[in-house]
């Protein structure tokens, strides 16, 4: 009987466990929305410490996440407004993949992840929080840490701060381009 029961648990916590649970970006969700495009404003301001920009390229540029799923959630951003992966030109999608593979190598460097989730989500079905303007996820991952205080505790741990990942990312940015 008691074995039963936990078997029964154990399966109900399998599936909880196959969701991805973020209760840290009602933030974001509840946040006033500004108008215009984000990554427009952000890339206009060229305030780039305070708007979390670590590298401007010809054509793209790396911003953090100001709502990360992990430490060092990047994105790698079109400097021209777009949704359509479509639209991108032959030199845009050559910068777009460099720096994606550019970030993650400063990551390596900086943060030291085990591993990487990298993708974009194109249009509001597929789960884009801002989808008129395409971007690259570049999510850092450890082994652990996707620890139980998600599941169990409906709380992500993020062990450092926005601003102490910004100074050792652009650190290692600004000694990879000299």
């Amino acid at each position: 009987m008691l074995l039963q029961r936990f078997l029964r648990n154990f399966r109900l916590l399998s599936n909880i466990m196959k969701q991805i649970w973020a209760p840290w970006r009602m933030k974001f969700i509840n946040a006033k929305k500004t108008k215009g495009c984000v990554f427009c404003r952000k890339l206009k301001e060229k305030k780039d410490s305070e708007n979390l920009v670590l590298y401007r390229g010809k054509k793209m540029s790396v911003i953090m996440n100001l709502y990360p799923y992990n430490n060092g959630h990047l994105m790698v951003v079109p400097n021209r407004h777009t949704a359509e992966f479509s639209s991108l030109t032959d030199e845009e999608l050559l910068e777009l993949m460099k720096l994606t593979g550019f970030a993650m190598e400063s990551l390596k460097k900086s943060c030291k992840p085990g591993g990487f989730n990298v993708g974009i989500n194109l249009g509001k079905a597929a789960g884009a929080g801002i989808k008129n303007h395409l971007h690259v996820h570049i999510v850092p991952r450890w082994v652990g840490d996707g620890n139980f205080m998600p599941v169990v505790g409906r709380t992500k741990v993020i062990a450092e701060s926005l601003c102490e990942t910004y100074k050792k990312l652009k650190k290692v940015i600004r000694q990879r381009r000299t």
